[in-house]
């Protein structure tokens, strides 16, 4: 047998010996050292993304609960100050914010010698005003995130994707054989890439809108509960005029 195709049957007999181990662990660890980092960075990010997911859930759902249970105690026809000297003007959600920030301006107020009742319904709807831009930029936090994650993972994984392929590429160059063995590596790891971006930005995507029609309805409620609430001051500010 010639000496070149005996070295070609042992090349052959050595690859098949051999298989690639084509696990998830397997492909990172048998993957360039610019992959490893895009696989890194895009595994950090989901990680993180979905630790911003479950607070903000739970979050949203104990600011709502607390925020169901203020009202109906505000609505049941207990005096504003007994309500007031009763939270111990700590604030425990937004909305209590809300309502405490509101009542503080207007006992300052009161204990101002003033006639000028327009100006004091000003003074509290701004102070409302300010407060729930203060919460709801509190509720926001790290959304951000979220919506870079969804925005740039498919393109980092596919950075990784490329680079991928480009390795395949050099293999086929330096070995000048397609054989599958030569090229699957470098296809693997790409594609494993491509996945892990979409595995980053799918569910960010997705917890981002939901997360934003959340804070958009509860943002709407404390406009709501602001103008009732500032219907009632004005009412008692016409009466006493």
């Amino acid at each position: 047998m010639d000496p070149a195709t005996t070295a070609q049957v042992i090349t052959n007999t050595t690859v098949n010996a051999a298989p690639m181990d084509f696990s998830m662990w397997g492909l990172f660890m048998q993957a360039d050292i610019v992959v490893k980092i895009v696989m890194l960075i895009l595994l950090f990010a989901s990680v993180w993304s979905w630790a911003i997911v479950f607070d903000k859930y739970w979050r949203l759902r104990r600011v709502s609960g607390r925020a169901d249970q203020f009202e109906r105690v505000f609505w049941s026809g207990r005096s504003l100050e007994d309500l007031y000297q009763e939270m111990g003007h700590r604030p425990a959600h937004p909305m209590s914010a809300l309502f405490i920030a509101a009542m503080r301006e207007w006992r300052r107020s009161q204990e101002i010698a003033s006639d000028s009742f327009i100006g004091l319904k000003e003074r509290v709807d701004k102070v409302m005003q300010v407060t729930i831009n203060r919460e709801m930029m509190t509720l926001e936090s790290r959304l951000l995130f979220l919506a870079t994650v969804g925005a740039v993972a498919p393109f980092v994984g596919l950075f990784g994707t490329v680079w991928g392929i480009m390795n395949s590429f050099q293999s086929i160059a330096v070995s000048r054989d397609t054989n599958l063995a030569v090229v699957a590596p470098g296809i693997a790891e790409a594609l494993f890439a491509t996945a892990l971006g979409l595995v980053a930005a799918i569910p960010a995507v997705i917890f981002y809108n939901y997360f934003s029609s959340q804070l958009n309805r509860y943002g709407q409620r404390m406009d709501s509960f602001a103008d009732e609430f500032s219907a009632i001051l004005s009412r008692q500010l016409d009466e006493r005029s």
